[in-house]
């Protein structure tokens, strides 16, 4: 099992593990049927550190270090602390608000998650009016924060996928508003681009700091960041 996980120390040995990585760069053999796509997508899984990491370290997945960094950079994981996971699957983000110091979480994803002490996982559309009301039901006070890491399924066209992206996370922070106890947190998964100004203006309006930051465990290449409002000021 994976301890707390100390980004700053593993960084000290960035340069020595990326030199070592270069040497052993592994490349995915060609296979009948598969796309080419896949084969870069295998490609990039099998020489990526944090992958490599996260199997080494026990972690459900490589995004677990994207809410380490955020909890090490903002603080944001209390002791005890009631948890809301949004787009849990595979149950990363769960399992280190759990070794954080996390009470209980309620985690919620349309893809199944197996069984983590201290979690409760619903197996359901968070989208739908069914899949909030399960998450309500299922919490026993108003909870400390509420994280998502939820995506669209993409389409193929940049503009659409967008929306749909703001259209979650408008729908996550519309939940934190609702549940979060004064002084909680939330923090959500976004996109650079446009169509977010609304739910910036929202979360202003109700946290006492918001603010962008992008975990170096997230790819280069990737326009994906993330919103943290801390300090809910109730409703």
């Amino acid at each position: 099992m994976a301890r707390d996980g100390d980004i700053r120390r593993w960084k000290g040995k960035g340069e020595a593990f990326g030199d070592k990585r270069r040497k052993l760069t592994q490349r995915v053999k060609t296979a009948r049927g598969r796309k080419t796509s896949s084969n870069r997508w295998l490609q990039r899984q099998l020489n990526d550190v944090y992958v490599q990491r996260a199997q080494d370290e026990g972690y459900r997945g490589r995004a677990a270090y994207k809410l380490i960094e955020l909890d090490e950079r903002f603080r944001l994981i209390r002791k005890g602390a009631l948890v809301v996971d949004l787009g849990a699957a595979p149950g990363g983000w769960s399992q280190v608000a759990l070794i954080r110091g996390a009470g209980q979480v309620i985690g919620i994803d349309l893809l199944p998650m197996e069984p983590l002490d201290g979690a409760h996982f619903l197996e359901m559309d968070f989208s739908d009016d069914a899949g909030v009301a399960a998450v309500l039901a299922a919490l026993r006070a108003a909870p400390d924060i509420v994280i998502s890491d939820m995506a669209a399924n993409t389409t193929g066209h940049p503009a659409t996928d967008h929306l749909r992206i703001v259209a979650l996370v408008e729908l996550a922070a519309d939940f934190a508003i609702r549940t979060l106890k004064p002084g909680g947190h939330f923090v959500a998964k976004v996109f650079q681009g446009g169509g977010a100004a609304d739910l910036l203006k929202t979360l202003k309006a109700n946290f006492d700091k918001v603010r962008h930051f992008k975990p170096d465990a997230s790819r280069s290449e990737s326009a994906e960041t993330y919103v943290v409002a801390r300090g809910f000021r109730g409703r």
